[in-house]
């Protein structure tokens, strides 16, 4: 499954983070990526890993990324609560940088906050439930 944010779901989160200025490299890595989350955080995790990794080599380091990830944000009480506050009041620009921040403060990985926008815009997009489910090993 290839998850994209819509031209209309970008244009929402760029209105809402226009100050937050991480963001921006998470948006300029959506638009090279024609809004595919996954190839955004692909992108960025070979990127801040800084190592020249290529083809299955890059979608191996986003995998091991996320499965850790997942483990560290699917059963955090904390961020489920912000995350359903977050979707109670989706134009509040300081709920979503919230999030962004939340996730890079929890997370024991190195994780730089455009590398947790699209994280947080990946939950947002499927769910949180949804995406621990769709990211659980097999």
């Amino acid at each position: 499954m290839t998850t994209q944010l819509s031209p209309a779901e970008l244009q929402t989160a760029q209105t809402l983070l226009h100050d937050y200025a991480p963001a921006q490299t998470a948006f300029a890595t959506l638009r090279e990526q024609d809004n595919r989350l996954e190839a955004a955080l692909t992108e960025l995790v070979a990127e801040a890993a800084g190592t020249a990794a290529f083809g299955p080599e890059r979608e191996k380091l986003r995998d091991v990324f996320v499965r850790n990830l997942r483990r560290e944000i699917c059963g955090d009480d904390s961020f489920r609560e912000k995350v359903e506050t977050y979707n109670k009041n989706p134009g509040k620009a300081a709920l979503l940088t919230g999030l962004i921040v939340y996730v890079v403060d929890i997370v024991t990985l190195p994780i730089n906050p455009a590398i947790a926008t699209i994280v947080v815009l990946w939950v947002l997009k499927l769910g949180l439930r949804t995406f621990c489910d769709y990211t659980e090993p097999t």
